[in-house]
């Protein structure tokens, strides 16, 4: 799945739009490397993506094309930092 696309369907970004500028604008990376918004993720990788005064560490732990919301948290496990709220 893209990087865009899940970042969206996992609820770790709202609106794929805003992940895609985020991704183009280098403040996303997996496993250390800044990514595209159509880098493929997969199980196990670490994304790593800059909020305006935070960091949000997480790792992969599910790729699921449609998801509910109350599941969209399975879909990934917080090393550091935390969600957004809104």
């Amino acid at each position: 799945m893209r990087l865009d696309k899940y970042l969206k369907v996992s609820r770790i970004i709202k609106r794929r739009t805003v992940a895609k500028e985020a991704c183009e604008g280098g403040r996303v990376s997996i496993n250390g490397k800044v990514a595209k918004p159509s880098t493929e993720v997969k199980v196990d990788d670490i994304i790593e993506i800059q909020f305006a005064a935070k960091i949000l560490k997480a790792r992969i732990t599910s790729v699921a094309e449609h998801v509910r919301k109350d599941d969209a948290k399975t879909m990934y496990e917080i090393l550091e930092g935390e969600e957004d709220k809104e």
